[in-house]
């Protein structure tokens, strides 16, 4: 195997797969690309649904976990992250969720010159090979296939005209002129398979042969000759093997695994560095610090009637009826995402834009990776959209295989535990509106006896999880204490950049797949037009 490569991407996920296919498709640079996980072979990768089989299956997924969080009453979560070709994107709920135009501006606004929302906007669309077509938003003819949702049940309807009459219009866009609004989600898929960034950006270049992907490689640390990044240290099926990068190493492994190697490397807070034994190469206090991620509430309400999907599937006749309408027409449950309706509302907190996001299910499920529950009933987890809310990262050994110590804070300031409570009470009226009051027998989740602020933030402390969108731990910034530069580059070395969803300076308002995707297709134009 060559080991000497002009560019090396660590983590073949939402970012790195974009890398390896931009980087490399002048033909002539060669690129190696380094996934700790193997090709995406599982079918069940495939299948939308599938995530129910591949989250919290150490094949496909870190299976990482919180410590437990005295902001969710010491309770630890777990969190999932994609550990194969595809990453995140090979394992999620495939929605496809930009965020809020004002995200980006704030981006600038905090020095990251080049990063607005005009800025970033071209990079979705030449992403995007948009179901609806081309238009100021949206782009056709990108690797990314954004497509229409094909699955919903009447109660789906009814909960997006009960947003509606609680006061939220009706938006079916949202990733268009703005944000606010209810409707139907669109998906990262094609012809009802998912279009993971793996099957996007890869599937149309592994055959290149300037582009090498390199599977099951355990990236231990990057080394340094007089600051300067140049080698990348690796072990594949029990073999040691040290990588060469001839012009830059770009780190896109994920919220998690992206500051966990650098301060293997020797880039991260100094104690720590000292703590494990580890050659300081340069003091990096944030290295993961700002540590973001959304809270969700699940709540679950009962129905009278059998109107849900956890009627449908009762049984293995039905689910076999199901599984044969999927394999003959790619149509019917299997084809869902992870949710149906988004509504991106507005509490009486939110400043005039929308601060909670809803995703709503008809179903429910103690957890995605567990059964559907017994009973009739539907989902409408809520979650806030800037939590103000800071955890970090930090390793606990100079071991790669040993996992990060994720501490996420979560609930740790008076708008978070004010928004969780409102979020609640926001609930409470749509479950009110004639839409949806003759479907519902009774509240589950939360508590329907609590009904003050102190009893309605304990039921989040308790029953609260994470949506999966971790961000922000190798925080991108104009200032000293920033990890990288507006160019991605890390701050007091040479030849290393960081592109991933860890180098958002605040979360972004939504889900986190698509601004990933669009952070790859920038860096990869910032690396390019660099050289």
């Amino acid at each position: 195997m060559t080991s000497q490569f002009d560019y090396v991407v660590i983590g073949g996920g939402s970012a790195g797969c974009v890398l390896a296919n931009r980087l490399s498709s002048d033909g002539t640079t060669t690129v190696a690309l380094l996934e700790a996980g193997g090709r995406d072979w599982n079918p069940w990768i495939h299948v939308p649904v599938g995530y129910f089989k591949t989250i919290h299956n150490p094949n496909t997924d870190w299976c990482y976990s919180t410590e437990p969080d005295p902001g969710l009453n010491g309770r630890a979560l777990k969190w999932p992250r994609g550990k194969v070709l595809g990453g995140s994107s090979s394992i999620n709920g495939l929605l496809y969720v930009r965020g809020q135009r004002e995200d980006y501006d704030r981006w600038a606004e905090l020095g990251c010159t080049g990063w607005s929302y005009e800025d970033v906007l071209p990079f979705f669309k030449r992403a995007e090979n948009q179901e609806n077509g081309a238009n100021e938003y949206h782009g056709v003819g990108g690797p990314l296939h954004v497509s229409n949702m094909t699955f919903s049940r009447p109660i789906c309807d009814d909960f997006l005209n009960a947003v509606a009459e609680n006061g939220t219009p009706i938006n079916h866009d949202i990733n268009g002129a703005t944000q606010e609004g209810v409707g139907y989600y669109q998906l990262t898929a094609k012809n009802g398979r998912r279009c993971s960034s793996a099957v996007a950006y890869l599937n149309s270049a592994r055959k290149r042969p300037n582009l090498t992907i390199i599977t099951h490689a355990m990236v231990h640390r990057i080394g340094f000759t007089d600051k300067h990044a140049d080698t990348v240290h690796v072990t594949r099926k029990g073999q040691p093997l040290t990588i060469t990068a001839n012009k830059e190493i770009v780190l896109s492994a994920g919220a998690i695994g992206s500051p966990q190697i650098l301060q293997l490397s020797g880039i991260g807070p100094g104690d720590l560095l000292s703590e494990h034994d580890i050659e300081m190469i340069h003091d990096a206090k944030e290295v993961g610090a700002n540590l973001q991620d959304h809270l969700q509430i699940r709540t679950v309400y009962k129905t009278h009637k059998p109107v849900t999907l956890n009627d449908e599937l009762s049984n293995p006749i039905q689910k076999m009826a199901a599984g044969l309408q999927y394999i003959l027409q790619r149509k019917g449950p299997l084809s869902m995402a992870a949710s149906q309706v988004y509504a991106f509302c507005q509490t009486r907190l939110s400043n005039h834009r929308p601060d909670i996001q809803y995703h709503f299910q008809p179903l429910s499920s103690d957890s995605p990776g567990d059964g559907l529950n017994k009973f009739s009933a539907f989902t409408a987890s809520v979650c806030q959209l800037r939590p103000e809310s800071r955890g970090d990262i930090r390793i606990q050994s100079n071991q790669a295989t040993v996992h990060p110590v994720i501490k996420a804070n979560y609930l740790s300031t008076e708008l978070d535990c004010q928004t969780a409570v409102e979020s609640l009470r926001f609930t409470r009226k749509i479950m009110e509106t004639n839409a949806m009051r003759d479907h519902i027998k009774c509240e589950h989740l939360p508590d329907p006896a609590a009904q003050s602020d102190d009893e309605l933030l304990e039921q989040a402390r308790n029953i609260a999880n994470t949506i999966y969108h971790p961000t922000s731990t190798c925080r991108m910034g104009a200032d000293d204490q920033a990890v990288v530069d507006a160019r991605l580059r890390v701050n007091g070395v040479t030849g290393l950049r960081v592109a991933d969803a860890s180098i958002m300076p605040e979360i972004v308002s939504g889900n986190t797949n698509a601004p990933t995707i669009m952070i790859g297709e920038k860096a990869a134009d910032m690396i390019l037009s660099d050289r």
